[in-house]
């Protein structure tokens, strides 16, 4: 994999395309396989009223589908902003290869996106995060991990 700067102004055209639109900020993104672009997105949180729909999953949900799997192993992406927890989490799952991003997480929260916030609160402990985290049901909640592994045809992701 090498740095192509040709797949980084694409996402920054998609990204110039979703904001010019009013579907969202200035977030695009592309995932790259072997050269060629797979899957393709642009922040769409505005346009579509779903937080979730930041430029690396729409990129990500776009290239799963083309290639008919979850894995994305053996791709990059190249998405304008340095990815928040959120799409960064599914850039793991995804199991990509490598990220390039355009501006930094700082160069976001200069202008009102600020995921540094988010950063932090993962490393507090689970009770004292703003949004504050307790285990329930936990000895049912366990058994079903037990009834997944004994499951013969569970597929690893």
């Amino acid at each position: 994999m090498t740095a192509d700067p040709r797949f980084m102004r694409r996402a920054i055209e998609l990204a110039r395309l979703g904001m010019r639109s009013g579907a969202g900020g200035p977030f695009g993104a592309v995932v790259v396989k072997d050269g060629e672009i797979i899957g393709e997105g642009h922040n769409q949180v505005v346009g579509t009223k779903d937080p979730t729909a930041h430029g690396e999953i729409v990129a990500i949900r776009e290239a799963c589908a083309r290639i008919g799997d979850f894995s994305l192993e053996g791709c990059e992406i190249h998405t304008t902003g340095e990815p928040c927890p959120m799409c960064l989490g599914a850039i793991l799952w995804a199991h990509i290869g490598r990220i390039y991003y355009g501006f930094s997480i700082n160069d976001a929260a200069a202008i009102g996106f600020d995921d540094r916030e988010f950063y932090r609160q993962f490393t507090l402990p689970p009770a004292e995060r703003e949004v504050p985290c307790a285990e329930l049901a936990s000895e049912e909640a366990r058994e079903l991990l037990g009834e997944y592994m004994a499951m013969p045809n569970k597929v690893a992701y």
